[in-house]
């Protein structure tokens, strides 16, 4: 069978704060290793500023084999991350091995730089070995989180959740919940209206809020999710009124209890979570535009007293709505 080769070629960097490693290892998960470069690497002509620049980072003697028929090769070793920005943990090959120690001690270096992790499902794993999880809450693919709790108890293991992001860590459950972690890394540096932009190339929704659950306990019909979707367009598009549980359900023409299950079917969250979320996304947005003062976006996302608005979205964001301007309003031109 013919090898394929994937060369890290690392550009011209542009930018030394936007500088992200992926990490390479034998028996590498192709899919979060590609999930990091497609989000991190690939060109964006549709962006007039600076985006990432990447490097492909050996952990052991390369050409590391993947799967049958593929290396992965790269001119990087870890000696290379002393002056990245953040580093890519894609899924660890063995839960049970424990990584190279080169590998830990350059992870703590990094970590004690400043440096950002990020974690995509059993990379988890190498982060908790390195020790730098201890006293933290973290997450991983639900098959793993209660190994991840037993051997390491120093762990808050959330098992419900995409991702957490605990400032300098961010960890991701299961591959597709590395997407949603990947793009929600890309909001916090670029805010969210780009980090849609990309979701939209990746042909998906927006990037999903951490604490969606990971998976959906039940099938579901495909008639529940035919009568929720125009539910969610309508509240989309009336988040300025006071949604509710009831109107929705009305609106839906159900009892609010038969709502509720098949909301939490379809979507994995409650109507109240998911209205939330979705103001907050608004707000971002809003925020970013630079076209509307702080009440008026208070108005358009349904809160009544600037109070509630503030604290709900230093509570959902981090930060309160003039640090989120000042740092992302009017970053876009012509938008």
């Amino acid at each position: 069978m013919a090898e394929m080769t994937i060369s890290g070629i690392f550009p011209p960097m542009l930018d030394q704060q936007n500088l992200v490693a992926i990490l390479a290892y034998d028996g590498l998960c192709t899919f979060e290793f590609g999930i990091a470069l497609e989000i991190f690497g690939l060109p964006r002509p549709e962006f007039d500023f600076p985006w990432y620049q990447y490097r492909i980072v050996s952990v052991d003697t390369y050409p590391m084999q993947v799967s049958e028929g593929i290396q992965v090769v790269s001119r990087f070793g870890l000696e290379s991350l002393h002056d990245v920005n953040t580093i890519i943990i894609p899924g660890w090959r063995n839960r049970g091995e424990k990584p190279p120690q080169t590998l830990l001690d350059a992870l703590c270096d990094a970590y004690h730089r400043g440096v950002r992790l990020v974690s995509i499902c059993s990379g988890v794993f190498v982060l908790a070995a390195a020790g730098l999880l201890e006293g933290k809450r973290a997450t991983t693919h639900w098959r793993y989180t209660t190994e991840l709790a037993e051997r390491y108890p120093g762990i808050t293991v959330d098992p419900d959740v995409l991702y957490v992001d605990s400032g300098q860590i961010i960890t991701s459950a299961g591959s597709a919940a590395g997407i949603d972690a990947c793009l929600h890394l890309v909001s916090r540096d670029y805010g969210v209206h780009v980090a849609n932009i990309v979701a939209r190339r990746l042909v998906m929704p927006p990037q999903r809020a951490g604490g969606q659950i990971q998976f959906i306990p039940a099938p579901v019909a495909q008639k529940p999710r035919d009568e929720i979707a125009p539910v969610l367009e309508w509240a989309l598009e009336n988040l300025k009124g006071s949604l509710s549980v009831k109107s929705m359900a009305e609106r839906a023409l159900m009892s609010e209890r038969t709502f509720l299950r098949r909301f939490k079917e379809a979507m994995g969250i409650t109507p109240k979570r998911w209205i939330l979320q979705s103001r907050m996304n608004l707000a971002r947005d809003l925020l970013e535009s630079n076209h509307l003062n702080d009440e008026q976006i208070m108005e358009a996302t349904g809160f009544e007293t600037m109070d509630g608005f503030r604290a709900a979205f230093r509570k959902s964001v981090g930060i309160s709505p003039y640090s989120y301007r000042k740092k992302f309003g009017g970053a876009i031109e012509g938008r």
